[in-house]
């Protein structure tokens, strides 16, 4: 009998440690090349990395696998015009300064909208926006 008890109570503990591991939640660990920047500190990046990952961590069942600082050459004027001209909510100042980044990611085993099912993707961008100062906004995403 005791036997038997330990033999369940071993199996609960499996099952309960297997369930904190929820890759459905998108909460993998990301490998992020910071690259190489004249414009954008590490900080300046992790505060723009948060909210990318905030955006992805909402994609149910996706395993976000790299994320890579794409160039300072992306920093530029007609960048920051087309990225003016986008509708973002609750913007209450115009951009003057963008960065981008670049993340290659699994998707679930099932199809979901836009995207085929147990694929990788990769050369995903991550467009996001501030006014001089602020934090950072992501604007826009894909291809």
């Amino acid at each position: 009998m005791k036997k038997l008890s330990l033999i369940i109570l071993s199996i609960i503990m499996i099952i309960g440690l297997v369930g904190c591991s929820d890759k459905s939640t998108g909460s993998t660990e990301i490998e992020i090349d910071y690259g190489n920047s004249s414009i954008y500190s590490k900080e300046d990046m992790d505060s723009a990395i948060k909210q990318i990952k905030k955006e992805f961590d909402s994609w149910k069942g996706f395993e976000h696998k790299t994320l890579r600082y794409y160039s300072d050459e992306e920093c530029n004027s007609e960048n920051i015009k087309w990225l003016n001209q986008i509708e973002v909510k609750g913007k209450k100042e115009p951009f003057t300064q963008c960065i981008v980044f670049e993340s290659s990611f699994h998707t679930p085993q099932e199809p979901t909208e836009g995207f085929e099912g147990n694929q990788d993707y990769s050369g995903w961008k991550w467009w996001l926006a501030r006014s001089e100062g602020g934090e950072w906004v992501l604007v826009t995403w894909g291809y």
